[in-house]
């Protein structure tokens, strides 16, 4: 079993920034892809981005394209995701994930499901207008 532990939610001003960590006691997240997604109230669960362990590679949401970073220091074996120029639309619970693959393809495909990731808790992101 995976655990997935979520940090650094918080109420932030529009066009401010914030930092979530991801780490997983017990777990090597160095091996595997992690993911980011977040849910609205109301809306479905939404893929944010993936960081491949296979070859770096790294794929964002159109939504956050240029304004969100994912990077991951394997010393820590910490995954993070630095939001910047945050908007009231990036309101959010935000969830680090793994299907303990090495690569992203599920998630570049469309092709992933819920029940093929191991979920952290999330973290509650808020962006006041």
């Amino acid at each position: 079993q995976v655990q997935l532990e979520e940090s650094g939610g918080d109420l932030v001003q529009s066009g401010g920034s914030l930092r979530l960590s991801c780490t997983a006691p017990g777990f090597t997240l160095d091996y595997y892809a992690v993911d980011w997604f977040r849910q609205a109230p109301g809306k479905e669960r939404e893929g944010v981005s993936c960081i491949s362990s296979f070859d770096g590679s790294i794929l964002y949401s159109d939504s956050v394209k240029g304004r969100f970073t994912v990077s991951r220091d394997n010393a820590k074996n910490t995954v993070y995701l630095q939001m910047n120029n945050l908007k009231p639309e990036d309101t959010a619970v935000y969830y680090c994930a793994t299907n303990t693959l090495s690569n992203c393809a599920a998630r570049r495909a469309g092709t992933w499901s819920a029940s093929q990731f191991f979920w952290g808790q999330g973290t509650q992101v808020t962006v006041s207008s």
